[in-house]
């Protein structure tokens, strides 16, 4: 690894903001200096975005990341020729738009698999046009673990230092209940510690959100927190994990992390139940973070903004925060 890692950058779908918060993000002098950027995606697309946001800066086209030279003003592009502009409609849900996004991402994961580049950051896909394009995948965190042929992963959000993983993300609420397993508590546990520890906190401490409401106040209001995730907590404990001893209750777990005093990381039970407190609290600077993969991969934490694609209006805040989690992770490695 050098100081400056290579961190391949992609676009998203090229309907929504992603390719205007890319170039934003880039633009921003002091992103270029902690890392040499590498976009994937259609080149004649970011450069319109440069057009659209008023970016001063030249892209440059290139096939491979051995062809980049990561030049002051100017944007290598891994080329994929992808999308045709004529037909591009921002704010739209098309089949070319969702290919492209996936294709970007798919080869951001050969590359990295391949030691090509240090770490993927991704713009946001649009799930329904990624589904009309063929690929059937709820998301980035499904691609990423099936391409890599990941069993176990799990997404962690950041906002500052506010930190939650997740047992379930997306899926039903029915689901999720009957996925709060002590095997897969005691997982996310095990994924949210190591990478604490890849962050550069010495000694993590973490808590357990409960499933129930007051952590099931003794059986009252379910069994699940007393039989599946008390018991991952003792097994944690029992390996040496500083985790707090019983499932919190899920009403003030949160605000006890904000603090910053009691926690660095809480593990969450379900997809709305980590993703509304972080961004209530951090909207505009939250970061993906797919946790257990063999390669690192950090994420805006936000949608396509279809309403805000084509005007140069997107903030791209999410994206910058996204990238100094890459390269502090790849630092940590």
């Amino acid at each position: 690894m050098t100081d400056t890692p290579i961190l391949g950058v992609t676009m998203g779908d090229p309907s929504g903001t992603g390719p205007e918060i890319l170039v934003k993000a880039w633009a921003d002098p002091t992103m270029t200096a902690m890392a040499r950027w590498l976009a994937i995606g259609d080149a004649s697309c970011i450069a319109q975005a440069m057009r659209i946001t008023g970016v001063d800066g030249v892209v440059r086209r290139v096939e491979s990341p051995a062809d980049a030279r990561y030049t002051e003003g100017v944007l290598d592009v891994l080329d994929l020729h992808n999308v045709d502009l004529a037909r591009l409609q921002f704010g739209t849900v098309q089949v070319m738009s969702g290919r492209a996004a996936y294709e970007a991402v798919e080869r951001a994961i050969h590359l990295a698999l391949g030691g090509e580049i240090d770490a993927i950051v991704t713009s946001a896909l649009h799930k329904e046009a990624l589904n009309l394009a063929g690929y059937h995948y709820d998301g980035h965190t499904e691609i990423l673990a099936t391409l890599t042929g990941t069993k176990s992963v799990t997404m962690m959000l950041i906002a500052g230092t506010f930190r939650v993983t997740h047992v379930s993300t997306h899926c039903s609420l029915r689901e999720a209940i009957d996925r709060v397993t002590k095997p897969r508590v005691l997982d996310v546990i095990h994924l949210t510690h190591a990478a604490l520890l890849r962050m550069g906190i010495a000694a993590p401490r973490l808590a357990v959100a409960g499933l129930n409401p007051h952590a099931g106040e003794g059986g009252l209001f379910g069994h699940e927190d007393a039989q599946e995730i008390q018991p991952a907590i003792d097994a944690a404990r029992a390996e040496g994990i500083d985790v707090y001893p019983y499932p919190v209750a899920p009403d003030t777990v949160f605000y006890r992390m904000s603090s910053g005093k009691e926690f660095d990381a809480v593990v969450a039970m379900y997809h709305d139940q980590g993703h509304i407190p972080t961004k209530v609290l951090g909207f505009a600077e939250g970061v993906n973070v797919t946790l257990g993969l063999p390669i690192i991969r950090t994420s805006v934490d936000h949608g396509t903004a279809f309403d805000k694609a084509g005007k140069g209006t997107a903030d791209a805040t999410s994206l910058k925060r996204a990238v100094e989690v890459a390269v502090r992770l790849v630092r940590g490695r």
